[in-house]
Protein backbone atom coordinates (compact mmCIF):
# COMPACT_ATOMS: atom_id res chain seq x y z
CA UNK A 1 0.00 0.00 0.00
CA UNK A 2 1.39 3.17 -1.16
CA UNK A 3 0.21 6.26 0.54
CA UNK A 4 0.49 9.32 -1.12
CA UNK A 5 1.36 12.47 1.30
CA UNK A 6 -1.03 16.16 0.59
CA UNK A 7 1.66 17.78 2.12
CA UNK A 8 4.84 18.52 1.43
CA UNK A 9 6.96 17.10 4.71
CA UNK A 10 9.91 19.70 3.98
CA UNK A 11 8.06 22.23 3.90
CA UNK A 12 8.12 25.21 6.19
CA UNK A 13 4.20 26.16 7.10
CA UNK A 14 3.54 30.14 7.98
CA UNK A 15 3.10 29.75 11.89
CA UNK A 16 6.94 27.19 11.66
CA UNK A 17 8.44 30.17 10.12
CA UNK A 18 7.19 32.24 12.44
CA UNK A 19 8.43 29.98 15.38
CA UNK A 20 11.81 30.06 14.00
CA UNK A 21 11.73 33.55 14.08
CA UNK A 22 10.63 33.97 17.69
CA UNK A 23 13.15 31.46 18.45
CA UNK A 24 16.13 33.58 16.34
CA UNK A 25 14.99 36.67 18.45
CA UNK A 26 15.61 35.36 21.25
CA UNK A 27 18.33 33.70 20.84
CA UNK A 28 19.65 37.10 19.69
CA UNK A 29 17.89 39.28 23.14
CA UNK A 30 19.46 36.67 25.38
CA UNK A 31 22.95 36.94 23.85
CA UNK A 32 23.19 40.49 23.68
CA UNK A 33 22.22 40.57 27.80
CA UNK A 34 24.71 37.93 28.60
CA UNK A 35 26.94 39.86 26.44
CA UNK A 36 26.90 42.91 28.66
CA UNK A 37 26.66 41.14 31.55
CA UNK A 38 22.97 41.61 32.73
CA UNK A 39 20.61 39.63 34.27
CA UNK A 40 16.89 39.16 33.30
CA UNK A 41 15.90 40.89 36.48
CA UNK A 42 17.75 43.88 35.46
CA UNK A 43 17.14 44.17 31.96
CA UNK A 44 13.71 43.81 33.54
CA UNK A 45 14.10 47.30 35.50
CA UNK A 46 15.74 48.67 33.15
CA UNK A 47 12.66 48.01 30.18
CA UNK A 48 9.99 47.84 32.60
CA UNK A 49 9.34 44.35 30.63
CA UNK A 50 8.00 42.25 33.05
CA UNK A 51 10.51 39.03 34.40
CA UNK A 52 8.40 36.69 32.81
CA UNK A 53 7.73 38.11 29.78
CA UNK A 54 11.41 38.20 29.09
CA UNK A 55 11.89 34.45 29.97
CA UNK A 56 9.23 34.14 26.91
CA UNK A 57 10.72 36.12 24.85
CA UNK A 58 14.17 34.73 25.35
CA UNK A 59 12.96 31.16 25.13
CA UNK A 60 11.36 31.81 21.46
CA UNK A 61 7.64 31.69 23.47
CA UNK A 62 6.13 35.05 22.17
CA UNK A 63 6.17 37.09 19.63
CA UNK A 64 7.29 40.46 21.17
CA UNK A 65 5.72 43.81 19.09
CA UNK A 66 8.17 45.83 17.63
CA UNK A 67 7.38 48.57 20.47
CA UNK A 68 8.85 45.82 22.90
CA UNK A 69 11.75 44.86 20.57
CA UNK A 70 12.60 48.76 20.22
CA UNK A 71 12.73 49.11 24.16
CA UNK A 72 14.78 46.03 24.27
CA UNK A 73 17.14 47.62 21.24
CA UNK A 74 17.30 51.03 23.59
CA UNK A 75 18.26 49.31 26.68
CA UNK A 76 20.91 47.06 25.28
CA UNK A 77 22.29 49.56 22.90
CA UNK A 78 22.12 47.61 20.06
CA UNK A 79 20.48 48.36 16.20
CA UNK A 80 16.25 46.80 16.52
CA UNK A 81 17.55 44.90 13.30
CA UNK A 82 20.22 42.82 15.01
CA UNK A 83 17.80 41.29 16.99
CA UNK A 84 16.49 39.55 12.75
CA UNK A 85 20.37 39.09 12.06
CA UNK A 86 20.67 35.32 12.53
CA UNK A 87 17.40 34.65 10.96
CA UNK A 88 18.01 36.62 7.78
CA UNK A 89 21.73 34.93 7.32
CA UNK A 90 21.07 32.34 4.18
CA UNK A 91 21.96 28.67 4.59
CA UNK A 92 23.33 27.09 1.90
CA UNK A 93 23.49 23.24 1.31
CA UNK A 94 26.14 21.89 -1.83
CA UNK A 95 24.74 18.29 -2.80
CA UNK A 96 27.65 16.24 -4.68
CA UNK A 97 26.25 13.18 -6.91
CA UNK A 98 28.53 9.83 -6.58
CA UNK A 99 31.12 9.90 -9.06
CA UNK A 100 31.02 13.78 -9.37
CA UNK A 101 33.32 16.30 -7.61
CA UNK A 102 36.37 18.66 -8.67
CA UNK A 103 39.68 17.36 -9.81
CA UNK A 104 41.76 19.63 -7.75
CA UNK A 105 45.58 20.34 -8.04
CA UNK A 106 46.94 20.40 -4.46
CA UNK A 107 50.52 19.77 -2.96
CA UNK A 108 49.65 15.93 -3.51
CA UNK A 109 49.02 15.89 -6.67
CA UNK A 110 52.78 15.97 -7.33
CA UNK A 111 52.67 12.36 -5.69
CA UNK A 112 49.52 11.37 -7.83
CA UNK A 113 47.38 11.73 -4.96
CA UNK A 114 43.90 12.50 -6.60
CA UNK A 115 41.78 14.84 -5.41
CA UNK A 116 38.71 15.58 -5.52
CA UNK A 117 36.74 18.48 -4.05
CA UNK A 118 33.42 17.38 -2.86
CA UNK A 119 31.45 20.71 -2.33
CA UNK A 120 32.43 24.42 -1.33
CA UNK A 121 30.70 27.89 0.08
CA UNK A 122 32.08 30.68 0.11
CA UNK A 123 31.79 33.39 2.87
CA UNK A 124 29.01 32.20 5.47
CA UNK A 125 28.15 33.42 8.47
CA UNK A 126 30.09 30.82 10.93
CA UNK A 127 33.22 32.92 10.01
CA UNK A 128 34.91 28.90 8.87
CA UNK A 129 36.08 27.60 5.50
CA UNK A 130 35.21 24.28 5.40
CA UNK A 131 36.87 21.91 2.16
CA UNK A 132 35.81 18.44 1.94
CA UNK A 133 38.22 16.38 0.15
CA UNK A 134 38.04 12.63 -1.50
CA UNK A 135 41.75 11.37 -1.80
CA UNK A 136 42.71 8.22 -3.45
CA UNK A 137 45.96 6.35 -3.40
CA UNK A 138 47.03 3.79 -6.11
CA UNK A 139 49.82 2.05 -6.87
CA UNK A 140 50.93 4.83 -8.64
CA UNK A 141 51.05 6.89 -5.56
CA UNK A 142 54.25 8.44 -3.59
CA UNK A 143 54.47 8.17 0.19
CA UNK A 144 54.05 12.64 0.98
CA UNK A 145 54.37 12.45 4.71
CA UNK A 146 55.25 16.30 4.46
CA UNK A 147 51.87 18.17 4.04
CA UNK A 148 51.74 21.43 6.01
CA UNK A 149 48.95 24.30 5.91
CA UNK A 150 46.86 25.92 8.57
CA UNK A 151 43.46 24.70 10.29
CA UNK A 152 42.39 21.53 11.51
CA UNK A 153 42.25 17.94 9.48
CA UNK A 154 39.91 15.15 9.58
CA UNK A 155 40.60 12.07 7.86
CA UNK A 156 38.23 8.89 7.94
CA UNK A 157 39.64 6.39 5.96
CA UNK A 158 36.92 4.44 3.39
CA UNK A 159 39.13 1.66 2.08
CA UNK A 160 42.98 0.46 1.89
CA UNK A 161 45.25 1.02 4.47
CA UNK A 162 47.83 3.47 5.24
CA UNK A 163 50.31 4.37 7.98
CA UNK A 164 49.42 8.35 7.96
CA UNK A 165 52.17 10.73 9.93
CA UNK A 166 51.41 13.61 12.08
CA UNK A 167 54.63 15.26 13.60
CA UNK A 168 56.64 12.53 15.11
CA UNK A 169 53.78 9.95 15.33
CA UNK A 170 53.13 7.19 12.67
CA UNK A 171 48.93 6.02 12.81
CA UNK A 172 47.83 3.25 10.74
CA UNK A 173 44.54 3.55 9.54
CA UNK A 174 41.87 1.07 8.70
CA UNK A 175 38.44 1.65 6.92
CA UNK A 176 36.54 3.25 9.80
CA UNK A 177 39.34 4.50 11.20
CA UNK A 178 39.59 8.49 11.94
CA UNK A 179 42.35 10.78 12.64
CA UNK A 180 41.73 14.89 13.64
CA UNK A 181 44.44 16.84 13.78
CA UNK A 182 46.42 20.12 13.28
CA UNK A 183 47.18 20.66 9.99
CA UNK A 184 50.23 22.55 10.40
CA UNK A 185 52.37 20.29 11.76
CA UNK A 186 54.08 17.91 8.54
CA UNK A 187 51.30 15.45 7.85
CA UNK A 188 50.67 12.41 5.34
CA UNK A 189 50.65 8.58 4.27
CA UNK A 190 54.04 7.27 4.95
CA UNK A 191 53.30 3.96 4.33
CA UNK A 192 50.82 2.75 1.81
CA UNK A 193 50.08 -0.51 3.06
CA UNK A 194 47.25 -1.52 1.55
CA UNK A 195 46.02 0.05 -2.01
CA UNK A 196 43.57 1.27 -3.38
CA UNK A 197 43.15 3.56 -0.44
CA UNK A 198 40.33 6.01 -0.34
CA UNK A 199 39.68 8.86 2.42
CA UNK A 200 37.80 11.62 3.11
CA UNK A 201 40.01 14.84 4.42
CA UNK A 202 37.68 17.61 5.95
CA UNK A 203 40.02 20.75 6.38
CA UNK A 204 38.78 23.67 7.87
CA UNK A 205 39.98 26.96 8.84
CA UNK A 206 39.14 30.33 9.43
CA UNK A 207 38.06 32.71 6.35
CA UNK A 208 40.02 35.85 6.72
CA UNK A 209 43.47 33.33 6.21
Amino acid sequence: MVVKLSQDPHGTRDGEREKVLEVAIGREVRGYRKQQGITVAELSALTGISIGMLSKIENGNTSPSLTTLQTLANALSVPLTSFFRRFEESRLAVHTRAGEGVEIDREGTRANHQYKLLGHIGSNASGVMVEPYLITLTAESDVFPTFMHGGIETIYMLEGEVDYRHGDDVHPLKPGDTLFFDADAPHGPEKLVKLPARYLAVISYPQNT
